[in-house]
């Protein structure tokens, strides 16, 4: 896990962990290291990082987000290709990596909150890989995901009829 990965996943657990109903923006990281750690670690930095534009932290960046974050600062750093903390199998360390594709995914849809939240429940599914299968089994099956949104999502299920149409 590269040190970008693993901030946006501190990012996402830190907010449920102070009490908030999501993860925590780079924004507000950077405003509650500031009034917390009194360090200064801009948004547009912490961007960089997880974007990997950043791959190596000065010293007091990284004792920073250690102290906020209350990890090892040794934690903050990339790992070694193929580096696993505990056993695992090859298919756990993938769903691993899916888990934060899909996570990071959310954070590019916050302005749709139907899509950022399916990513998120997606993501933190003990299952993620038998998700995805189900769901392209459900697409492969003709018009079953519009009969399923009809029953389970009816307000959605208007929306993409509306949609459908507006394409024909």
């Amino acid at each position: 896990m590269t040190v970008g990965e693993k901030l946006r996943y501190l990012r996402t657990i830190e907010g449920p962990l102070r009490g908030l109903d999501r993860e925590m923006t780079q924004q507000a990281v950077s405003e509650a290291i500031a009034g917390e750690v009194g360090a200064t670690i801009s948004q547009g930095y912490l961007s960089q990082i997880e974007r990997g534009q950043r791959r190596h932290l000065t010293n007091s960046t990284r004792m920073a987000l250690a102290r906020f974050f209350k990890v090892h600062p040794g934690y903050l750093v990339d790992d070694p290709e193929g580096y696993h903390d505990e056993l695992t199998s090859d298919v756990r360390a993938l769903e691993d990596k899916l888990d934060l594709w899909l996570i990071s995914g959310a954070e590019r849809f916050y302005d749709d909150p139907e899509t950022h939240d399916a990513l998120l429940k997606l993501a933190r599914h003990p299952d993620t890989r038998r998700c995805l299968a189900l769901v392209s089994a459900i697409l492969d099956s003709p018009d079953l995901a519009q009969r399923l949104l009809q029953v389970l999502r009816p307000e959605l299920a208007d929306e993409t009829l509306v949609r459908r149409r507006v394409r024909s």
